[in-house]
């Protein structure tokens, strides 16, 4: 069963850089395991200090047992100005092109 899960938070004056660092080491790590099964992106809105995170995944979710992850999770209510809110989103369409 894929399970889509999507987070989205702001942090505090000042706490994107080391934000950002945290979520690149989270990538870092998945780079290394490369999960299979898993697609994970980030992205940051409006150059602001709002992100949101979209996680798919076909069986267990690999990032709880991410050393980057735990790190990334280990601060986030001080980081937050508001949030994390975690949803479960149900995909409705989706389009890519496959390159040749």
């Amino acid at each position: 069963m894929t399970r889509h899960t999507v987070v989205r938070y702001t942090v505090r004056p000042g706490a994107e850089v080391r934000n950002i660092e945290l979520v690149r080491a989270v990538y870092r790590e998945l780079a290394e395991l490369a999960p299979a099964g898993f697609r994970y992106a980030t992205y940051r809105l409006d150059a602001g200090r709002t992100f949101v995170h979209v996680a798919v995944s076909e069986g267990a979710n690999p990032l709880p047992g991410l050393t980057a992850f735990r790190a990334f999770q280990g601060a986030i209510d001080e980081r937050c100005e508001w949030g994390p809110v975690v949803s479960e989103a149900e995909e409705i369409g989706a389009f890519a092109i496959d390159p040749a």
